[in-house]
């Protein structure tokens, strides 16, 4: 078994967190896309080291 790419990594971890959103009801079909969106871009921005853009206090939560 070779070793995950960085990408693929990113994409496993934003996928465990949705999951786990989805299982507390903070995720729902009517969010999703752009809920995703902001936990693989966090995700992604954080292993890299560059700043998360966007993340205010509600960021991923559904609220405005």
């Amino acid at each position: 078994m070779g070793k995950e790419s960085t990408q693929e990594q990113v994409l496993r971890a934003s996928k465990e967190i949705a999951v786990k959103f989805i299982e507390v009801g903070r995720l729902s079909p009517g969010n999703f896309a752009e809920t995703f969106k902001t936990i693989y871009d966090a995700i992604d921005a954080t292993v890299r080291g560059a700043p998360v853009t966007g993340a205010g206090e509600n960021a991923g939560t559904g609220k405005q």
